[in-house]
């Protein structure tokens, strides 16, 4: 079958990485306002896992890795 690898459907743990990032990242600096290091640590966590939910998701796919 030509198009099976094609047709399979995606994985979609990445995307919740990536959405997941996202409300780390954006709800970070209002829940942990009285300490500035641990939201600035919450910040960079939500950035990092964000980034790797996009590896996972686009950038894997256009390099050929599973």
């Amino acid at each position: 079958m030509a198009h099976d690898e094609h047709n399979r459907p995606r994985k979609r743990g990445a995307f919740a990485l990536i959405i997941l990032g996202a409300i780390i990242f954006i709800t970070a600096p209002t829940y942990l306002s009285d300490n500035p290091e641990l939201g600035m640590t919450a910040i960079v966590f939500g950035f990092i896992v964000g980034g790797l939910g996009f590896y996972l998701n686009y950038m894997r796919q256009k390099t050929g890795g599973n």
